[in-house]
């Protein structure tokens, strides 16, 4: 109990700085567009000198409004697209930093790299672009908007919000075998804090955006072996319950099928994921490893325990993860017309 009091410390004092839902929003130019209220901020951000949020203010006022929008059209459409945008956003991250390569589109590239074969969303990105194009052609790049996508997916679905800074650029170059740098659920807990110490983020950011899992689904063929036959044995998980096991059991009927990966509430935006941990309902082998390994169940316990917790630090370490690696200086990357290929 003290470990979780003192991390609840911790994440408040992280915390402190992220601004969470109220009931206003405005974008860079004034203008009410959604139920958050922001206070003014700094011109400059603290995760990066050349990174702002002013950085669109003059040369494309309204970029917020406009990327909310048009997400939220997708979103009346088919509310499973705001955990797909979220994904995507880390896959873009994990591999070479926020730089849009992920949307890079041909022979070779991460998005045509297996690892990357059930993501979604690159045409609410394209429909955002081009949105943008017309009215400020040639200014927002893709990396800014897959991250600001990624912070507006998170509140359509009842998250909390954060700041988001512009001024990234957009890479010019995507290999698919660097997809490997993914994490994909089949982790054990020391490799998973390697990678995330590569990126800059620490253990409470390896559990805290594990969270994200509160949403969205997988697909029942990459959890086939935990339910029949787990390392050989012909049976199933034994860090699995035998409840959930028949309750997958009973959802994937075929490889293809889609599992949520939150079974209580896989709709909402909550900490679910974390109290499900300890009754032995993490649906990938790196959910469950979460609470069995001593270095993170502290972790998972604090967040379970604390719902505003979750929602502080989510906010927090998505900010984290949205400045990883990120190209600013204008002799690096570019500013593409169209996300999925180059401008020359």
């Amino acid at each position: 109990m003290k470990a979780v009091v003192l991390l609840s410390v911790i994440f408040l004092i992280q915390a402190a700085a992220v601004v969470s839902s109220a009931d206003k929003e405005y974008d860079d130019d004034g203008e009410e567009y959604t139920s958050l209220e922001v206070p003014l901020l700094p011109e400059s951000s603290d995760f990066d000198d050349f990174l702002s949020y002013g950085f669109y203010r003059k040369s494309c006022p309204g970029v917020d409004r406009i990327i909310h929008q048009k997400l939220k059209q997708w979103y009346d459409e088919d509310n499973t697209i705001a955990a797909s945008i979220i994904r995507l956003h880390f896959h873009d991250c994990v591999v070479r930093g926020c730089d849009a390569s992920i949307l890079l589109d041909y022979e070779g590239s991460e998005r045509r790299a297996p690892a990357s074969k059930t993501l979604r969303g690159f045409e609410v990105i394209d429909d955002i672009k081009a949105e943008l194009e017309k009215k400020c052609p040639k200014t927002v790049s893709c990396a800014d908007i897959l991250t600001a996508a990624a912070r507006e997916a998170t509140i359509l679905v009842g998250g909390p919000y954060w700041t988001v800074p512009y001024g990234r650029r957009d890479g010019v170059d995507s290999i698919g075998s660097e997809t490997g740098l993914v994490p994909m659920g089949l982790e054990g807990i020391t490799d998973l804090i390697e990678r995330y110490q590569s990126l800059g983020l620490n253990l409470v950011d390896l559990v805290v955006l594990s969270g994200a899992h509160t949403i969205g689904r997988a697909s029942c063929g990459s959890i086939q072996s935990r339910l029949y036959n787990y390392s050989g044995t012909g049976k199933p998980d034994p860090s699995m319950s035998t409840s959930y096991v028949n309750f997958l059991r009973r959802k994937c009927r075929w490889a293809s099928d889609y599992v949520d990966l939150d079974a209580t509430t896989p709709n909402k935006f909550d900490n679910a994921y974390y109290t499900n941990l300890p009754k032995k309902m993490g649906l990938l082998p790196s959910d469950s490893a979460l609470y069995t390994d001593r270095r993170t169940a502290p972790i998972v316990k604090a967040l379970a325990y604390q719902p505003s917790l979750f929602r502080l630090q989510f906010a927090v370490s998505m900010a984290k993860l949205g400045n990883v690696q990120v190209l600013n200086d204008l002799f690096e990357g570019e500013i593409r017309t169209n996300c999925s290929c180059r401008n020359y």
